[in-house]
């Protein structure tokens, strides 16, 4: 079966783009008096100022956190790029900046159990990065909410639903206006973002979330097994894939689809067209294989190296991309919290750059943009 075939077989929801679309224009007219009225429908029936504040945790989940904590931030930071001084031939300079935003929210999902570790993931990320203001917005549970406390989030809206990606992106009385929304929820959570990133900063679109493991010869069949059947956790749609050489492997692991290969470099090339979100790589052919993969989300070389501790407290993120969009987008991390902006300073280099640059804007019919480069020919403060 091919890569596309199998993704085909993963069922999608109806088109709610239009609801979704009534959701947001009520938020970004009505304020908090139509967040606390969608609440009352769809959400948590939270009012404003939508705060949620305490909420306990047993001792070995803290404990768990702040091993989660640590090793997302100590992992985030290591992807802080440092600025840039480049120093032209005809004398200028030109500064690449890396500049964090000034506010950002995390969406944590709740709607089936609480998620402490998505808060983890996106807060310490955010911080890493630099931001000012971090938030998160998610149902009012009490050990979301504390793990929101743990990270040193600013705020925890206890918002819900496409309303709370609305409020996010154009603000309400108490919900400030942030820069990049961040992590996975629901459908209409999806879709909300979605419709609001010409707006807002956004991480990509969370689909079912989905797991391959190529598995050859060695391999810890028992521990890899296991992997499938966490990944069943995540719900409805999600998807497991296994690939091997080997009938018998492929028939151990009895993963919801099973690939048989010729050999690797057929396991790769499916690999790379399938994309997956988790990539797991196990047996003697791991670690020549994993230098060769590009397109999966996260990848996990080896059997002792299980997809949960990614989930958790690994230090990589578990907002990842799905659907295949792992050929194009990365896991979240501080470039989505960071922006490049060029400084540039041109000095006594006017004449030579408008010697090259006069003649294109000539070319492309800007006289007003060919004689302002004309009259910094000479030196200016």
């Amino acid at each position: 079966m091919r890569a596309d075939e199998i993704r085909a077989l993963v069922p999608t929801g109806a088109s709610i783009a239009q609801p979704v679309a009534t959701i947001i224009e009520a938020v970004r007219a009505g304020g908090d008096a139509e967040l606390e009225r969608l609440e009352a429908e769809f959400g948590a029936g939270t009012k404003a100022p939508f705060t949620a504040s305490g909420g306990a945790l047993a001792d070995d989940v803290r404990a768990g956190l702040e091993v989660a904590i640590h090793n997302v931030r100590a992992v985030a930071e290591a992807g802080v790029d440092e600025d840039r001084l480049v120093t032209l031939p005809q004398g200028h300079s030109v500064k690449l900046r890396d500049v964090p935003v000034r506010r950002a929210a995390v969406y944590a999902p709740g709607g089936r159990n609480p998620y402490p570790s998505t808060v983890v993931m996106g807060v310490m990320t955010a911080q890493a990065a630099g931001v000012d203001e971090v938030y998160v917005v998610g149902a009012p549970h009490p050990v979301m909410v504390a793990a929101a406390e743990l990270c040193g989030a600013d705020a925890y809206f206890a918002v819900t639903g496409a309303q709370a990606v609305a409020a996010l992106a154009y603000g309400t009385e108490s919900i400030p206006k942030v820069d990049v929304i961040v992590g996975p929820g629901s459908l209409w959570v999806q879709e909300a973002k979605r419709q609001v990133s010409a707006v807002v900063g956004i991480d990509g679109f969370a689909g079912p979330s989905d797991l391959t493991v190529v598995a050859t010869e060695g391999a810890d069949l028992d521990a890899l097994k296991a992997d499938l059947a966490g990944q069943g956790e995540h719900g409805e749609g999600s998807l497991t894939v296994a690939v091997s050489d080997s009938q018998a492997i492929l028939d151990a692991l009895d993963a919801q689809h099973g690939v048989l290969v010729a050999d690797m470099d057929e396991a790769l090339a499916f690999v790379e067209e399938l994309a997956p979100e988790h990539l797991q790589i196990a047996g003697e052919a791991a670690e020549a294989l994993a230098p060769r993969i590009r397109s999966a989300g996260c990848l996990f070389v080896g059997s002792s190296s299980g997809t949960a501790f990614g989930d958790y407290v690994a230090g990589s993120n578990h907002v990842l991309p799905t659907e295949g969009a792992a050929r194009f987008a990365s896991g979240l991390n501080v470039r989505h919290f960071r922006r490049r902006m060029a400084e540039v300073r041109v000095g006594s280099a006017g004449a030579a750059l408008a010697a090259a640059g006069v003649p294109i804007a000539e070319a492309e019919a800007f006289p007003a943009h060919a004689a302002s480069m004309r009259l910094r020919q000479n030196p200016r403060p």
